[in-house]
């Protein structure tokens, strides 16, 4: 095999053999393929599109290009979710720890920042302290203690896919079904996970757009992940306006422990009682979906899911007091703005994308692979859609470092909420199910 023939066959619109994509997968690893090659393969399967067999197949050939973890002998069930991706997001913070509270192992690898979307690495390490890059020794030690952890993926988890996911960003071809589902998988399979639920946002502060594109995206990776032997599942789920009333790593962070201690039990509960409910139902560990969410939901209310999550840090070089007092450990901006708002009316709608790429100029998020992250600068208190305000009510809370920066940061606030006489119609939380 070469990899001119194989890029022939996509442009061709040919999908290319389980043993040729195996044979480019492996290397993409060991750059046996050269850079030219990988684009040409990334624009071929994006401009030609996969079938379905095809599709399986590279992410499993993406998969096997690196090491595959084993959780034999751990004695408990090896479950993990992934969102999307969306803004004031940080389900995977409260969930993870609330289903190592109820008895199952989550080793969740986990991204950073991309595009107007926040990374959970980012926000773990908004943490002092934590690091989320631990070796197979390490991670198999913090899952048996903690119980759940969040890591970056290791150099020998899936590294074709971090070569083509590079060369991907570089050639307009992020935006392929076929290449979003298999390197998403590629890395959740090498995890040797018993199972999945896939978190697929849509909306103003989504990828997806429309629930066309997300249910499209959903069936894809629901589709792929069963037939690579993972039982999976997904919900689309409503992005039109933030999970949590904050953007912001140590914003968002802050917004976790308030949902984990009790002051929050707002729509981000609700959403993880869900997701863990169907990941709980579809493990056979409860007797259905409702008994599942009832689980995950106790076990943040009665303190066990703070109690996991402390340990989580714990484990990860975090604090060992964090959970008590959270809000001496997290970093706060040095410019603190409230804005409010000019005119009366209802929020009737909130440009989520806007505001993510807001925090990013704030230095919240990378512009470039080399920048350093300000883990303090964002949002907090934002207003809700569909909520009433008048002259003077709070829109939200610019947290910046440098005045300058605060000003940016306010108008864009103001130009991503738009003001209007009349109350909206608010999406449901979860708009779809995809078995």
């Amino acid at each position: 095999m070469d990899a001119r023939s194989i890029i022939a066959r996509l442009r061709h619109q040919e999908t290319p053999t389980a043993a040729e994509l195996t044979w480019f997968a492996q290397g993409l690893a060991d750059m046996t393929v050269s850079d030219a090659q990988a684009g040409a393969f990334a624009m071929g399967v994006c401009l030609s599109k996969l079938n379905d067999e095809g599709r399986v197949a590279l992410t499993l050939a993406m998969r096997d290009s690196g090491r595959v973890l084993d959780w034999s002998g751990l004695g408990k069930p090896v479950l993990d979710k992934h969102s999307t991706g969306g803004v004031g997001d940080c389900v995977s913070l409260v969930l993870a720890p609330a289903l190592a509270a109820c008895g199952v192992a989550v080793p969740m690898i986990s991204g950073r920042g991309l595009g107007h979307t926040g990374g959970t690495l980012d926000k773990m390490e908004a943490i002092p302290g934590v690091t989320t890059a631990l070796d197979d020794t390490r991670l198999r030690q913090a899952v048996e203690q903690a119980g759940a952890v969040i890591v970056g993926a290791t150099a020998d988890i899936a590294p074709a896919d971090k070569r083509l996911y590079a060369i991907r960003d570089v050639t307009g071809t992020v935006e392929s079904l076929d290449l979003i589902t298999a390197s998403i998988l590629s890395k959740k399979l090498a995890a040797g996970l018993d199972g999945l639920i896939l978190d697929v946002k849509v909306g103003s502060g989504a990828f997806m757009k429309s629930m066309d594109e997300a249910e499209a995206l959903a069936t894809a990776l629901v589709q792929t992940a069963n037939a690579a032997g993972c039982k999976t599942s997904a919900l689309v789920t409503d992005m039109n306006q933030p999970l949590v009333p904050a953007l912001g790593n140590a914003l968002e962070v802050a917004e976790v422990l308030r949902v984990l201690t009790g002051e929050n039990r707002g729509r981000i509960l609700e959403l993880c009682a869900i997701l863990g409910g169907v990941l709980l139902d579809n493990a056979g560990l409860v007797p259905s979906v409702d008994a599942g969410a009832e689980q995950i939901a106790k076990a943040i209310r009665s303190g066990a899911a703070a109690e996991a999550f402390g340990r989580m840090i714990a484990v990860q070089g975090g604090p060992l007091s964090f959970v008590d007092d959270w809000s001496r450990f997290l970093p706060e901006a040095t410019v603190i703005r409230e804005v409010q708002a000019t005119e009366a009316g209802f929020v009737t709608a909130i440009d989520g994308e806007a505001l993510g790429l807001a925090v990013v100029a704030l230095g919240g998020g990378r512009q470039i692979e080399t920048d350093v992250i300000d883990p303090a600068v964002g949002y907090s208190d934002l207003v809700e859609l569909g909520a009433k305000v008048t002259r003077g009510t709070t829109l939200g809370v610019v947290h910046a470092s440098r005045p300058e920066q605060a000003n940016a940061a306010e108008r864009a606030l103001r130009a991503a909420i738009t003001i209007g006489a009349k109350a909206p119609a608010v999406p449901d939380l979860i708009c779809a199910r995809v078995d």
